[in-house]
């Protein structure tokens, strides 16, 4: 199981949000790109990038922390927020982000994703479903779409589709451990797919029993910035 700590920048700098909501955030760093250096100096290999001034624009906006990125770490980088047209997946591709995480264009343009899974390689992408009782919600978390999270993963996996990432909203956050029971019912109607549970990871133990539940990785957040658990600890961790 991969363990891929999370960097969520908003105004340019490293915040994380409770439960999504834009009013509920907190400042951890002024630059984002030291603490992608610090993830590296960690012999980590992963990183989940989110530009939520993008998400909530409907475009890419903090590119150039995107960039700096890029320069000067060689962390595998799965970028999300905003991402709507072609030329912002050509740019991020030859930028060499890993992967894309396409989220609200998903659920409203469908046959655009389609399209790019089809142009660019499945592996370049990721369906990032973010979900409220099994709802998705769109445009950073700020509208509700009444788009089933089975429904709409269906519909992708037999497009080819080889990725998901699913945030349970109202664990996001938290620190009081993430939804198993939705990752257990994707993985046991999905069982091909290679599924990344993300919100709510607040321990080792949270993070051994996703190991179980036989997801392929997991985004860590929070629980890194509020030291209930230690990049140190990520790089001897066996799960």
């Amino acid at each position: 199981m991969r363990i891929i700590p999370a960097i969520d920048i908003l105004d340019g700098k490293c915040v994380r949000l409770s439960q999504g909501d834009y009013n509920k955030k907190k400042v951890y760093r002024e630059d984002p790109v030291d603490v992608a250096l610090e993830i590296q100096d960690a012999d980590l290999e992963y990183l989940h990038l989110v530009d939520l001034d993008g998400a909530r624009e409907g475009e890419v906006v903090n590119w150039k922390v995107i960039e700096k990125i890029q320069e000067r770490t060689a962390l595998k980088v799965d970028f999300g927020g905003g991402v709507k047209t072609t030329n912002e997946v050509d740019y991020l591709l030859e930028l060499g982000i890993n992967q894309i995480n396409i989220g609200s264009m998903a659920v409203k343009e469908p046959s655009k994703f389609q399209e790019w899974i089809e142009r660019f390689g499945s592996e370049n992408f990721i369906l990032s479903a973010d979900v409220n009782k099994e709802k998705v919600q769109v445009r950073g978390w700020t509208e509700d779409s009444n788009v089933d999270i089975f429904d709409l993963v269906k519909s992708f996996e037999e497009g080819g589709l080889e990725y998901v990432c699913c945030t349970d909203i109202q664990s996001d956050g938290m620190l009081q451990g993430p939804n198993f029971g939705l990752y257990k019912k994707l993985k046991k109607r999905f069982p091909d797919l290679k599924l990344i549970a993300s919100g709510g990871i607040s321990s080792l133990e949270d993070l051994q029993e996703l190991s179980y539940a036989k997801v392929e990785a997991v985004i860590i957040g929070k629980a890194l910035y509020e030291g209930k658990i230690k990049l140190e600890e990520l790089k001897s961790l066996h799960v």
